[in-house]
């Protein structure tokens, strides 16, 4: 797909705020229409018409992506709207602390479910639309798919997990025309910034209440990411991590994880 952008159409989970509203209006400010999806729908609401006040074409849909069913829903209104679907930005999700050895089976289950799973359910629904159109499947990840890091919880297996499909994906359906592209940032930039449970962060040292646990990395603006990730759609690029540095971190600890294990202790907390 070239970057003509006009009427084409762009499904964004996790959308109401963020990255992904982020994610919305950069695709919108080039004249694709969006259906944007999360759970709530007055914060989605709200954000559909902020972007309908810059003269978007949106649709919304509340949706819960831990649900195959509500998936599917939400793919079917994408169609039923506007007759097409081209891309499918997999943006849903959320991030965790704690020590891995006090994180319940059922934590890690309800993450996978979320940050995994729902990347899944999403994809199957929207997959024979998007290969008809050789379009494009976007999964945000983070430097925690890449790289693991202490007290992250169930964090880093979740992602783990979507890099994995990703690849996946690219392998299978790459020679069939579908662009899957996965995206792998450091901490993004909210405003205001996110408050964590108390319950959440008892016990752990102070570095962890801080964006991704405390790694030292400045924080990316998230209409900065956006405009990256749309950039990365127009030239079907497989991997966009940033800060692009992160990537002689991840090609040593695959050369020696002993040195890999070494730099993530310095870089984080």
């Amino acid at each position: 797909m070239s970057g003509d952008w006009a009427d084409k159409v762009v499904l964004v989970t996790g959308a109401s705020s963020g990255l992904g509203f982020s994610i919305a209006e950069a695709f919108a400010a080039r004249r694709a229409r969006i259906v944007l999806a999360a759970r709530g729908a007055e914060s989605l609401e709200v954000a559909a018409q902020k972007l309908r006040e810059r003269g978007a074409v949106v649709g919304c849909l509340p949706t819960d992506v831990t649900s195959a069913a509500q998936c599917a829903t939400l793919v079917q209104y994408a169609l039923d709207q506007f007759g097409r679907l081209d891309v499918l930005v997999n943006n849903a999700g959320r991030s965790a602390r704690g020590e891995l050895l006090k994180t319940t089976p059922e934590q890690f289950r309800e993450l996978l479910e979320l940050n995994f799973l729902g990347v899944v359910h999403c994809t199957q629904a929207a997959a024979g639309e998007l290969l008809a159109r050789q379009g494009h499947v976007v999964n945000i990840g983070s430097l925690a798919a890449k790289s693991a890091a202490r007290l992250l919880g169930a964090y880093p297996v979740s992602k783990f997990a979507l890099a994995a499909y990703t690849q996946q994906l690219r392998l299978e359906l790459g020679p069939q025309g579908l662009h899957v592209m996965l995206v792998c940032p450091g901490p993004v930039a909210r405003e205001p910034p996110r408050e964590r449970p108390a319950d959440e962060l008892a016990g752990l040292p102070p570095s962890a209440a801080l964006p991704g646990g405390g790694v030292k990395a400045k924080a990316i603006p998230p209409a900065w990411l956006a405009e990256a990730i749309v950039r990365g759609c127009e030239r079907r690029r497989l991997e966009l991590v940033v800060p692009a540095k992160a990537r002689l971190l991840f090609a040593l600890s695959q050369l020696s994880p002993r040195l890999g294990d070494y730099l993530v202790a310095r870089m984080t907390g």
